[in-house]
């Protein structure tokens, strides 16, 4: 054991706490280390395999925070493929430095003052793939794939009460979240299927229609492509390709829905794909075709 100070997580044990954090941080100091120690079954947790000396580049990072009056900068969790925002809370030096080894997104709570790694009591991890400052180094955004929902609500995320709905005197609802374009396609998509299995009329839609047609869904699926490609043979300006790509998007997301595959399920495939060639990717498929 060095004699300087350590920031460490003690094994994880088994049984009705398994997984749980059984440590905080012990001491922090200009000249500490980080050392990791975990035994997992969550495959997902990603912790130093050891000690992880606290360089002079970590050090110059954490110094380059302009953290506040109480020593703290706000937090932001991202998750990476849909890029919704999950929460907000804060954190300090040592929550920083804890995230950056471990992995997993780690805050400072202001009402206990003491370090909290989100998911450490509903296993509900936020695992994290990068960390971003902003422009002023005041803030923070961890980018991350949350494991369950983030909200203790068990919300998706926290950010559910529209404005614009509050001032409508519409109640929040957890399923109309703070979503992208992308997203509220797909939320719509998943209510039009819903009022089809519930056997709510509601109002007629292409969308309905398309659900309770495979052949017509495929079929569109397959003009739609080909219209997009056409775009490019026949050289037709960028506005038409971005019409013909919206189609195909669309009609593909229907499709989606009636095999149950979300769009985050997609962006997860190609995120994953990133650090390899398209051609070593193919490559594996066949070889994984030929075995089977």
């Amino acid at each position: 054991m060095p004699a300087a100070s350590l920031v460490c997580f003690h094994s994880l044990i088994s049984g009705a706490v398994e997984h749980r954090l059984m440590s905080r941080v012990k001491h922090w100091n200009r000249n500490c280390s980080l050392k990791i120690s975990a035994s997992l079954s969550d495959q997902s947790f990603q912790p130093a395999a050891k000690s992880l000396p606290i360089t002079s580049k970590v050090e110059t990072l954490l110094d380059s925070v302009k953290w506040d009056s109480k020593g703290l900068a706000v937090a932001i969790a991202q998750n990476v493929d849909t890029g919704a925002i999950l929460m907000q809370g804060f954190a300090n030096k040592e929550a920083l430095a804890v995230t950056i080894a471990s992995r997993k997104a780690t805050f400072y709570s202001r009402s206990r003052s003491t370090l909290w790694t989100k998911g450490e009591t509903s296993m509900n991890f936020i695992n994290v793939h990068d960390i971003f400052l902003d422009c002023d180094h005041d803030s923070i955004i961890y980018l991350g794939k949350p494991v369950g929902p983030t909200c203790h609500t068990g919300a998706e995320t926290c950010y559910y009460s529209s404005v614009y709905d509050l001032l409508g005197d519409q109640e929040s609802i957890q399923d109309h979240l703070a979503s992208t374009t992308l997203y509220s396609l797909e939320a719509t998509i998943s209510q039009r299927k819903d009022e089809i299995d519930s056997l709510k009329n509601g109002k007629s839609s292409w969308t309905k229609k398309l659900l309770l047609d495979n052949e017509l869904l495929c079929s569109k699926v397959r003009e739609e492509a080909s219209e997009l490609v056409e775009t490019l043979l026949q050289n037709e300006d960028k506005t038409r390709t971005a019409s013909e790509m919206a189609d195909l998007i669309y009609h593909a997301m229907v499709l989606l829905k009636l095999k149950d595959v979300k769009m985050e399920e997609v962006l997860e495939v190609l995120r994953k794909r990133f650090s390899q060639s398209g051609i070593e990717e193919k490559s594996s498929r066949k070889r994984s075709s030929n075995q089977s």
